[in-house]
Formats: C-alpha cells, sequence, structure tokens
C-alpha cells in the first residue's frame, strides 16, 4: 500500500512525495481512511509510529475546502506541551505547503499579543495548550462555535499533567455535531471516560498494545550505585557507539547540574527542562537537530512525541517515578523502524521502579548488561550514600562505632520511649544505681532499708518519728 491508495489529493500526494515518504504507517493506513469520511476515531499506538501525520494529512484535505473567519478557528488541536504544539505546526507547514492553509501556534512562554493579531485574520488550523487557550477564551479573544474538527493528542499526557477538566469544559463550548479524534498510546479508565463522553461512535484502531516498547529498541539495564552513578554515565557515553543521546532525569535540578558536569568533561550537551522559557528550549532543541549538539540531557517534558531523527541511545539517568513514562522516554529512539538503545541506570532504591515497568510492558528487561563505574554496595556493607535515599534506619540497625555525644543523645533518646531500652551503662557508678522505669507510681521501701542516703525514693512517713525521750 501507498499513500495514493489512501484517498488523498495530488497536492497532498506531492508533499509526502516531497519529505521522502512512500508508504504509510500501520496507523495511517488504518486512520486516514476514516478521518476523511468524518468518523471520529480513537487512535491507541505506542510513540514513534507516525500518529501525528495520520491526523495532520488528512486534516490538510478536509480544510482545502472552506474559508476562515475572524476569531473563530475551523479546527483545534490540543497538545500537551509547547514542544508538541511546534512539531505539530512543524508538520502543517511541511506537508501543507501546497496548500493555501492558514495556521496559528497558541501555547505559553511567548509574547500572546501576534497570537491575538493572527486569530483576529482567522485560522484554519489553532494548535494549542489547553492553559493558554482558555486565558485566551476567558478574555474574550477567542471563539470555539464554529470549529469542525478537534484532535485530542497524548490524551494519557493530558491526564498525568491534570489538563482533562480542562479539556472537559474545552469540549462543551465546541459545536456537538464537530468530528473528534482522539490519540493515545495508553488507554487508562479516565481516558475511556473522556471518549465515551465526548466521542460519538468512534472507531477504535489500535496497532500495538497499549504501554508496549517498540521492538527495534535494545533495552538493558546497568546496575550502579546513587554516588557513582554519574560516573557510570559518562563511562557508557564514551564506550557506546553514539551518534545522538537523550538523557532523562526525574528533576529539573538533576538536569542541569548534569549537564553543566557534561560539558565540563567534554562532552557537547545541552539541556530542555520546565523552568527554561519557550524560546530557550527551541533553541537547545534546533542546536540538537542540527549536530552542533549531540546530547540533550532533559527532563520528562521531552518524552512525549518529539520526533527528532537519528537519536541512537536513550539514557535513562533516573529510573521514571511513573511507568507508562518509560515507554515514552524510550520512544525517542528507534522511530520509523530505526533501530535505538536504551539504557537505564539503576541503584538498589530503584528495584521497585523497574518491577512496574515490567509489570506495564509484559517484558524482562535485560540485566546483563556491563555495570559501569563502581559497583553497587554489597549486601553486608553500610551504604552511606544510599541510605539517605531510603527510609530512616532503625536504631539498632545503625553502626555499632559513635562518638560520645551521639551515644549520650541516643540514650536520652531512649528514656522517653514508652518501653524502657535495655539497659546499657555508659559509667562505671550506674551499675550501683537502681535503674529508673517510667512506671505510673512510686516504688515504695523494703521494710529493712533504714539509710536515707542510700534511697532514692519517697521517705516514708514513719522514718520521721523520734523515738524515746
Amino acid at each position: 500500500m501507498n499513500f495514493a491508495d489512501l484517498g488523498l489529493s495530488d497536492e497532498l500526494l506531492r508533499a509526502v512525495d516531497d519529505s521522502g515518504y512512500t508508504e504509510p504507517t500501520p496507523i495511517q493506513a488504518e486512520t486516514i481512511p476514516p478521518i476523511l469520511m468524518m468518523k471520529d476515531i480513537v487512535g491507541i499506538a505506542q510513540t514513534g509510529t507516525g500518529k501525528t501525520a495520520s491526523f495532520v494529512l488528512p486534516m490538510i484535505d478536509i480544510l482545502s475546502h472552506g474559508r476562515s473567519r475572524a476569531l473563530m478557528p475551523r479546527s483545534l488541536i490540543l497538545e500537551p506541551t509547547r514542544e508538541l504544539a511546534a512539531q505539530v505546526a512543524e508538520n502543517f507547514e511541511k506537508y501543507g505547503k501546497y496548500q493555501k492553509l492558514s495556521m496559528a501556534l497558541l501555547i505559553g512562554g511567548v509574547s500572546m499579543g501576534d497570537q491575538m493579531k493572527a486569530l483576529e485574520k482567522g485560522v484554519d488550523v489553532l494548535i494549542a495548550t489547553p492553559g493558554r487557550l482558555m486565558d485566551l477564551f476567558d478574555r474574550g479573544k477567542i471563539l470555539l462555535s464554529g470549529c469542525d474538527i478537534l484532535v485530542i493528542d497524548e490524551a494519557d499526557r493530558m491526564l498525568d499533567m491534570g489538563f482533562i477538566p480542562d479539556i472537559e469544559t474545552i469540549c462543551q463550548k465546541l459545536p456537538a455535531n464537530r468530528q473528534t479524534l482522539l490519540f493515545s498510546a495508553t488507554m487508562p479508565p479516565p481516558i475511556k471516560k473522556l471518549s465515551d463522553k465526548f466521542l460519538s461512535n468512534p472507531k477504535q484502531i489500535e496497532v500495538a498494545r497499549p504501554a508496549t516498547a517498540a521492538t527495534n529498541i535494545a533495552q538493558r539495564l546497568v546496575e550502579t550505585s546513587a554516588r557513582s552513578k554519574k560516573t557510570a554515565l559518562k563511562k557508557l557515553l564514551r564506550s557506546e557507539d553514539i551518534s545522538t543521546a537523550i538523557i532523562f532525569s526525574n528533576r529539573k535540578t538533576t538536569v542541569r547540574d548534569l549537564q553543566k558536569s557534561l560539558q565540563q568533561d567534554g562532552f557537547k550537551a545541552g539541556q530542555i527542562h520546565g523552568d527554561m522559557s519557550q524560546p530557550e528550549r527551541m533553541r537547545e532543541l534546533d542546536l540538537f537537530k542540527s549536530g552542533e549538539i549531540n546530547i540533550l540531557v532533559a527532563s520528562d517534558v521531552a518524552a512525549r512525541g518529539l520526533d527528532i531523527k537519528g537519536v541512537s541511545h536513550v539514557f535513562n539517568y533516573d529510573a521514571p517515578w511513573h511507568p507508562d513514562d518509560y515507554i515514552h522516554r524510550i520512544g525517542r529512539t528507534g522511530r520509523a523502524g530505526a533501530t535505538g538503545t536504551a539504557i537505564t541506570l539503576v541503584t538498589p532504591a530503584d528495584e521497585e521502579a523497574i518491577e512496574n515497568i515490567e509489570k506495564l510492558t509484559g517484558q524482562t528487561i535485560d540485566r546483563g548488561g556491563k555495570s559501569s563505574g563502581k559497583p553497587a554496595p554489597k549486601a553486608d556493607t553500610p551504604k552511606e550514600d544510599d541510605s539517605k535515599a531510603d527510609a530512616p534506619k532503625a536504631q539498632d540497625e545503625m553502626p555499632a562505632k559513635k562518638s560520645k555525644s551521639k551515644s549520650k543523645r541516643r540514650s536520652n533518646t531512649d528514656s522517653r520511649d514508652t518501653q524502657p531500652a535495655p539497659a546499657k551503662p555508659e559509667k562505671a557508678e550506674s551499675k550501683a544505681t537502681p535503674q529508673k522505669t517510667q512506671s505510673a507510681e512510686p516504688k515504695t521501701a523494703p521494710a529493712t532499708e533504714s539509710d536515707d542516703d542510700d534511697w532514692n525514693g519517697p521517705l516514708p512517713g514513719f522514718l520521721n518519728v523520734k523515738l524515746g525521750g
């Protein structure tokens, strides 16, 4: 099958041919014909399968007939991040170059003035993030009553980012007889509920089991320790045959520190994370795409949908907190049928996260990969670094050696516990002193005790009675 078999216009086929594509991917082959027939679609496909073109191509042909009106976009595409929105805009420019369609990009981090001017002229395609769209709608700068096509892209990512209430609000402001296309890599219950509520008898197209990684990506784990993780990563970067690589971390602060460390060691590394402005993010992505830098350290803002050709490796510097994010991270490599390598650095604290990933994907990740840097600490060796990340240890599990000051503090702390601690005398004279307890009532003196100086309980009244005289 080729693109001509899908019912696309000659102008569109020409643009596709100019881009170097001849055969549609499975998701494109199955979604384009029903979209052209104006049916609602639920498309489930793993990342890197050509999802974006599967709705961009038919939309261009549908929208080529008609005229836009001021403040009333004819179609709306919702994206979870600015990068994804910009990427979809690039697809429309590439495939729609022989069509006279107007387009506007409505995202945060850039001037709102230029976006409002574009809306005032009228646009055929509006690509937006939910936050900025709702902002302009509340200001009365946009009307959605003329929107005939709605695309909800990366729906599961929208869920993760808390955008589902905004999407429901947007859907309620659109015409009821619109065409709605929903695309997602996974189909959790909230997304299924959203589909049932706002799509009309949708055709469900699934080209891969939800939450599966592409089979052309070689995955492996490299065991290390928290202290030597950075050393292990640098050793891998030098030993692997890397053309371009993306390194994912869970925290923005780690992204910044790691990129700086890699640069200091001579690597051509850039960074992208949520604290950067949109122009800064796009500049780093352009440097990465052009080859001026070949390593991009990123937070999960870059994990979804970014289509950068030739990424040979993905490194998980941190095991992702959410198993779904693992699928999207490693999907940055092995795109469009190419092969790729995904390596995850794991410490003892990451075992639960890895188990959750393997449970989600139904695959066992290769643990036979070569270890790098210092080996992970043995079980019988106290782990100074890793223990900080774990829950605090019980006192009887702490190392035996302690300074005198620490021992005294521990003794004082034990004395306040509800259960008395075992007697551990620290001074010689404590042997002669009876052990104090926190009983509710004081002890009474033995009948034979007569020496006040040796008695540490309440003084019985009969000892104060004077005898004789």
